[in-house]
């Protein structure tokens, strides 16, 4: 089969399409021929050597998300048969023709949707839905504030939380038209933090109550704004730390406040807790993309062989919605 391999890391020139073994399924495992793989925050940092690979590997193979169809199935498999439209979430290894899976952890792709459409799903919206739902425990009517809302991570959290019943969403970025297109989601009030400050902001759009949920992938620069915009009891739920881990922050406000300072992520779960999350997930949200209430945003589509490109395109910050890699064929 055909793979991205990473052999050292760096730039997006190390990037390199290589012909491997094919991979054969375990007890209880699927093989998928993957046809769209789409693109993370996570596979850059991989690629520059700042995210390691759960479990070492010869090949080290970037990408966490897939769709495609039920290749072969490995001793034991009984909930799916060959040809099935299928999509999921796996620690490593999608940017390929190729790709295992645990049958536990695959989802069958809604028949209004595309491979496309399905690989852009699972990374954000299980981000989105383990943060906003489990992590947060949200309730309906609740107020939310979701950082970088034009991120795949935010414009999944923005969807998911109106979709939920959410009564405000707020979110925030740096880019005007970006901050349109979010308010074209449906958040209420869309925040420029390189003109205002959103803990004021918040605070003023909720009559000086604070939102009970914010969701937050900056990190250091933004926590003690947070805690500011916080309600009384509110919950903020740290995804990521793009702009650092090392904040200082006000206890004296977080114990007044009685708020809830939560850490969430994805990759380094076990296979039972990512079984669970996945069959929470398909049954909760999944009938969402079925009646076209949520919706996979792409942004653009590249060919495998063009994933230098690619990546150089998600560094530069000019994507509203996913970066699609198409794996139909390498040619």
């Amino acid at each position: 089969m055909w793979a991205v391999v990473v052999e050292e890391h760096g730039g997006p020139e190390v990037l390199q399409l290589k012909e491997i073994a094919n991979l054969e399924p375990s007890r209880g495992e699927i093989r998928v021929k993957v046809h769209a793989s789409a693109l993370n925050r996570a596979d850059i940092a991989q690629r520059k050597g700042k995210f390691p690979p759960p479990t070492p590997s010869k090949y080290e193979i970037l990408g966490l998300e897939f769709a495609g169809v039920v290749d072969k199935l490995g001793a034991e498999v009984s909930n799916w048969h060959l040809g099935d439209r299928v999509f999921g979430l796996v620690s490593a290894g999608a940017y390929a023709e190729q790709v295992l899976i645990h049958e536990q952890m695959l989802m069958p792709i809604p028949p209004n949707l595309t491979f496309e459409q399905a690989a852009a799903i699972p990374e954000v919206f299980f981000t989105a839905y383990d943060a906003l739902i489990d992590k947060a425990d949200f309730q309906a009517g609740d107020t939310v504030l979701v950082h970088a809302g034009a991120s795949g991570v935010g414009t999944a959290a923005i969807q998911l939380a109106l979709v939920m019943g959410a009564s405000m969403v707020l979110t925030t970025g740096r880019s005007d038209w970006k901050l349109e297109k979010c308010r074209a989601l449906g958040a209420n009030r869309a925040i420029n933090t390189t003109a205002e400050e959103f803990d004021q902001v918040v605070i003023d759009a909720t009559a000086s109550k604070g939102v009970d949920i914010i969701l937050d992938t900056i990190g250091a620069d933004y926590l003690e704004k947070n805690l500011n915009a916080a309600a009384v009891s509110g919950k903020i739920v740290q995804i990521a730390t793009l702009s650092g881990a090392t904040p200082q922050i006000n206890l004296q406000k977080l114990l007044s406040k009685l708020l809830r300072l939560q850490g969430t992520s994805l990759r380094n779960r076990s296979i039972e807790q990512k079984m669970t999350l996945t069959q929470k997930f398909s049954k909760q949200i999944l009938p969402f993309f079925v009646d076209g209430r949520l919706k996979p945003l792409i942004d653009r589509s590249f060919k495998l062989k063009d994933v230098i490109e690619a990546h150089s395109y998600m560094e530069n910050n000019s994507n509203f919605g996913k970066i699609v890699l198409s794996i139909a064929s390498v040619e």
